[in-house]
């Protein structure tokens, strides 16, 4: 008999518009997540795992990311507002 399989939870609505704003912004500065993730001091693997929304990073790691990303942590923190109204339309 094979175990069954979990179903798969939504993932919460807050963590991929953050993956979307650094995801943009990623794209906006013309770097890869390997780049981001060495400008971060964070694996490229996590990286794509913010990205993807699977991740709640701690405050620590958003400074980390907006440092990666050149802008301040407010600045991202702004264009998750955006990407998270333009998502609730």
């Amino acid at each position: 008999m094979h175990p069954q399989r979990t179903p798969l939870r939504p993932l919460p609505p807050e963590q991929v518009s953050l993956g979307r704003a650094v995801r943009w912004r990623r794209a906006y500065t013309g770097i890869s997540q390997e780049e981001l993730g060495f400008r971060s001091a964070l694996h490229r693997n996590y990286i794509g795992a913010i990205e993807r929304g699977q991740i709640n990073p701690t405050l620590r790691t958003l400074l980390k990311v907006a440092n990666g990303l050149g802008i301040a942590v407010s600045e991202l923190i702004r264009l998750y507002e955006q990407v998270a109204a333009e998502t609730a339309r």
